[in-house]
């Protein structure tokens, strides 16, 4: 009875994970600007000149062309003749653009969390392993020999026999 009450009071707590949160500025910093090199009045001229929805997608698709729009503004351009094809693909291509974005920031974090508990290892084992290690003298004129024995002073030097070795 009594060791389990030792072990209890020498057992470390439990630690709640640490849950790092994204701030606007953070948010802000992360999301691109959305680049339109086709604009939206070319996509109504487009529209209303009778191409297609599929040929729209594709001169989006061309131009690298991001959106971010607002209710109202797909309302307005559905108002306009703007396909809703078009209107799904500048919607879709939006989010599709914020998971990679979001996935990319995930993954550099996570590298940055993978090389810190590296770090610590090393130190932990660095810190394990030489206990009693003075870094102002190093480890010794002898630190590949850990003892003098035969072969210490080459192979074949002084009188021993070797067996299978």
């Amino acid at each position: 009875m009594s060791m389990l009450i030792l072990t209890a009071c020498a057992s470390t707590p439990q630690r709640e994970p640490e849950i790092q949160r994204i701030s606007a500025e953070e948010l802000d910093k992360l999301l691109p600007p959305p680049v339109a090199a086709l604009s939206l009045d070319e996509i109504v001229q487009l529209s209303k000149q009778g191409l297609s929805a599929e040929d729209i997608i594709k001169k989006i698709q061309e131009s690298k062309s991001q959106y971010v729009l607002t209710p109202s503004q797909y309302l307005d351009l559905n108002k306009q003749g703007v396909s809703t094809k078009v209107l799904d693909y500048i919607q879709s291509a939006h989010e599709q653009m914020l998971k990679e974005n979001f996935a990319d920031e995930l993954n550099k974090r996570e590298q940055a969390k993978v090389k810190e508990q590296e770090k610590l290892k090393k130190e932990l084992l660095l810190r394990r392993g030489y206990p009693f290690y003075d870094p102002f003298w190093g480890p010794g004129p002898y630190w590949r020999h850990p003892f003098y024995g035969p072969g210490f002073y080459g192979p074949g030097s002084g009188l021993y026999y070797r067996f299978g070795w």
